[in-house]
């Protein structure tokens, strides 16, 4: 939910910087006077008089009238990820893929057409797919390539929809030319900015419309609780999206949203130590024998690097890929497991954003229900392994690559 006039403001200086807002932004505080933002744990809020919970449930009143789609701690996250993104407004959900389903059930009917890149996380693929039984049609391009995207376009077209940097490949699409072509054609640009978050890229400066987020990954930090979010408009946010979560109630939960709340507080903190560390890995990966190449967009070798450093603030994120060669499918992907089960410190876990670093196969994972076609159209090959670096120490998790590695033969 959005807050209009009715629900006050924290009051706070104009002009005051991301850092800032990433600890002050949200609600003021109760008369308790906490100096941590409160925990709203209540389904229903109380009415003073019937004519009042009357004029409340009829939208003529802004109020908090039921947590499912509206609650205090979820506002105050809520306007918080708003600011830290450049929009006006953000709708809490319970899961990235939440998100993904509110934007696709609050903007799209049977008959529109959606363009979306080839690269994007595999469920995402899934579920645009299964919205063809709907009427809704998709069309998968390259995620670089914006000639592809133009030549996809149809009268019907409503949605363009990217992923950057990409999953696994950290492919880097370009924003603005995206959110051009979209509204040349009278559609809006919705961006998926899992991989940056805020801290590292703002779409909405470039842009794009739409920006999605698995509260999951980093803004929470610390891989404890699932949550999603869409920030866009206060119009799309108050006219298309709240409507749909007050019958579907894809709701995020108080706890989650106050959870990600405090991980927002850390958030530029943790990415940029993060991003450090990944790209230092990522160079010395490039240096091992065993790996046949390594994607990264702080290196100068990934194909969008100068991109990824204009749109990033010059940082290349958290996120790297790399790929261990075999004589076939089945041996490349006998050498991705034999290093990620060699692995003694990284978490063998499909999840990322944490503190502590993750590994995992990617064509097995996160993008296993998708058919061997579909993964080789996106470069996901049986060899590649995907790492989210966390904050350990660099050259621990140097060791405990390395150690996989070296079975692998050269």
């Amino acid at each position: 939910m959005t807050a209009k006039g009715g629900i006050p403001r924290v009051d706070l200086p104009a002009g005051v910087h991301l850092d800032t807002l990433a600890v002050r932004e949200g609600l003021p505080r109760t008369p308790w006077g906490e100096n941590s933002e409160a925990l709203f744990l209540t389904s229903s809020f109380v009415h003073p008089d019937a004519a009042t919970a009357a004029a409340r449930f009829a939208n003529e009143e802004e109020a908090f009238v039921y947590s499912r789609f509206g609650n205090p701690t979820v506002a105050m996250m809520e306007r918080r990820l708003a600011a830290l993104e450049g929009t006006e407004a953000c709708i809490g959900t319970s899961s990235g893929m939440a998100a993904i389903l509110l934007l696709v059930l609050g903007l799209l009917e049977g008959g529109d057409h959606v363009v979306c890149s080839r690269s994007v996380f595999g469920s995402t693929i899934r579920l645009l797919q299964d919205f063809g039984k709907f009427g809704v049609e998709t069309s998968f391009v390259s995620q670089t390539d914006v000639a592809e995207w133009r030549a996809a376009m149809k009268p019907n077209t409503r949605l363009l929809f990217a992923e950057t940097p990409s999953n696994p490949l950290t492919e880097v699409c370009d924003i603005r030319a995206l959110a051009d072509l979209a509204h040349a054609h009278g559609a809006l640009l919705a961006v998926d900015n899992c991989f940056c978050s805020p801290a590292l890229q703002r779409p909405a400066e470039l842009g794009a419309d739409l920006i999605v987020h698995s509260g999951t990954k980093y803004l929470d930090g610390q891989g404890r609780v699932v949550a999603g979010a869409v920030c866009a408009s206060e119009a799309l946010v108050r006219d298309k999206f709240v409507p749909v979560m007050r019958s579907a109630g894809m709701s995020l939960s108080p706890f989650n949203a106050w959870v990600v709340l405090k991980g927002l507080e850390t958030l530029s903190i943790r990415l940029q130590a993060q991003s450090a560390r990944a790209l230092e890995l990522a160079q010395w990966l490039q240096r091992q024998p065993q790996v046949a190449f390594v994607y990264h967009p702080g290196l100068p070798s990934h194909p969008q690097h100068a991109l990824a450093m204009a749109q990033q603030g010059g940082v290349g994120g958290p996120v790297l890929s790399f790929v261990v060669p075999g004589d076939d499918a089945a041996a490349a992907r006998r050498h991705a497991f034999t290093v990620i089960d060699a692995t003694r410190i990284c978490s063998i876990t499909a999840n990322l954003g944490d503190t502590k670093t993750t590994i995992t196969h990617p064509a097995s994972t996160s993008h296993g229900r998708l058919s061997e076609a579909q993964r080789q159209a996106a470069g996901i090959g049986q060899g590649m392994i995907r790492v989210a670096v966390g904050l350990e120490h660099v050259d621990d998790l140097k060791a405990d690559l390395a150690r996989g590695l070296a079975m692998i033969p050269t």
